[in-house]
């Protein structure tokens, strides 16, 4: 994709500890020359205006029927957006998502986000690009004020941006949408093979964990509807005979950090780490065997085992085991995987949640001892294969999307000269809009929620 680009022949000095070299013949020009602040209330006509919010994937129509996310309780306090309007968060920046999103939906958005208007509207892609670069990195801290690491706007009004031509501008933007395009087919296919081996892996994992490994043996009903028969000298029992059920705990911006004594997981289906703090911040720990369970949104039904000494978020349910010799955790985290069985058990609520009652309540089956130790070391061996493919899958993925993000990043700054290569593109009908799109896990960080201040 980039075969045969070069740098521009001519760099000077921009002035910007952020982008420090510019192509010689882009402009420097104070952001006032370039946008304008915008702020119309829409007042008792709010609801003639779609709720938008700014996340990774860019200006979103938020689905208020769902109830996730924050917003104000007085909708008559948001903002007027239209398509071609850029969104800014310029407030606890380190920590946000995405703070810069180019909205392609008229609609309206809480009064703690920044509007702008672009005073050319043809130039509003590249501007987008430029600081969605910036932001990746979150190299503006240079404009940040204050304990909630602010850019007022005014200062940001008065910072300098580069600007190529129009004409070369349009190049940039052509370009990139050529490329996440290209981009994204890769990673979609990459998803989609991924999503194949898991349901290949479940379908073996659950045929193990439901029928044992003697395909012979006697059956009986299990008493689960959606179970079915198991092996007939196996028992039912519920996870509150094996598992201490409860929260994780809440935890504050502040008490977070990207490295530390502490990890803390998440409520995704692979119990991701959503950041590290202190012990003796830590009210509710599991350690190794114990298990963490998504508590709602889109990863309910899925377990994740504990590996070693950690926390996690309100968004769990943690399962501490209790010491016994009847089930081993691994057992119980494979039949988890195998038959997502919170799945029938959750709240019907606008976001679909799981409580500790539930939980504790839910049914397992509980073969011999022996037999739960030679189902996973079956399991092991038949999905070894499957998990290495997932293992490098998932890099893979990663690698494009760090690929991704630096390609813009050297496009927008003039590190790259894109201007031939964009010549020779199709002319197609394509969004202004480069975002991460449907590629990106959904989770409890995807949207930029912020509230009235």
């Amino acid at each position: 994709m980039i075969d045969g680009l070069k740098p521009y022949p001519e760099y000077k000095d921009s002035g910007l500890p952020w982008a420090e070299k510019v192509p010689s013949h882009w402009q420097l020009l104070p952001n006032r020359g370039l946008i304008r602040k915008r702020k119309v209330l829409v007042g008792k006509n709010h609801k003639n205006f779609r709720l938008l919010s700014l996340t990774k994937r860019g200006v979103i129509v938020r689905d208020v029927a769902n109830g996730k996310g924050k917003w104000s309780s007085d909708m008559g306090t948001s903002q007027e957006v239209r398509a071609g309007d850029l969104v800014f968060c310029l407030f606890d920046v380190p920590e946000t998502p995405r703070t810069v999103g180019l909205s392609p939906h008229d609609g309206m958005i809480t009064g703690a986000y920044t509007v702008f208007e672009c005073l050319n509207p043809k130039q509003a892609g590249y501007f987008e690009l430029f600081y969605r670069a910036m932001d990746d990195r979150k190299l503006l801290s240079p404009l940040y004020s204050g304990l909630r690491h602010t850019i007022p706007p005014s200062r940001f009004i008065g910072t300098k941006s580069p600007q190529p031509d129009p004409e070369e501008q349009s190049a940039i933007v052509r370009f990139l949408i050529h490329a996440n395009g290209r981009i994204e087919q890769a990673i979609r296919a990459k998803l989609k093979l991924i999503a194949l081996l898991n349901e290949q892996k479940q379908a073996i994992i659950h045929r193990a964990v439901t029928r044992g490994l003697h395909p012979n043996a006697p059956l009986k009903p299990s008493g689960i509807p959606w179970l079915g028969d198991i092996p007939k000298h196996w028992e039912v029992a519920k996870y509150k005979h094996f598992f201490q059920v409860r929260m994780g705990q809440t935890f504050l911006k502040t008490d977070l950090t990207d490295s530390g004594e502490l990890p803390v997981l998440s409520a995704t289906m692979s119990g991701a780490i959503l950041g590290y703090t202190r012990k003796n911040k830590a009210r509710a720990l599991v350690d190794k065997d114990d298990m963490v369970i998504p508590a709602r949104g889109n990863s309910i039904g899925y377990v994740a085992l504990v590996k070693s000494l950690c926390t996690s978020t309100q968004t769990t349910i943690q399962a501490k085991r209790i010491p016994n010799d009847r089930l081993t955790s691994s057992f119980a985290h494979a039949f988890g995987i195998g038959n997502k069985p919170f799945l029938y058990h959750f709240v019907q609520t606008a976001i679909p949640q799981i409580t500790t009652r539930e939980v504790a309540n839910n049914p397992i089956v509980v073969p011999p001892i022996n037999e739960q130790i030679e189902i996973c070391a079956a399991i092991e061996n038949e999905c070894g294969d499957i998990d290495s493919i997932l293992v490098r899958t998932e890099r893979e993925i990663g690698l494009l999307r760090e690929y991704r993000t630096r390609l813009v990043a050297d496009v927008v700054t003039g590190k790259l000269d894109v201007r031939a290569a964009a010549a020779k593109l199709p002319v197609e009908p394509q969004e202004v809009i480069i975002s991460e799109n449907s590629t990106d896990e959904a989770g409890i960080a995807d949207e930029t929620e912020i509230e009235e201040t």
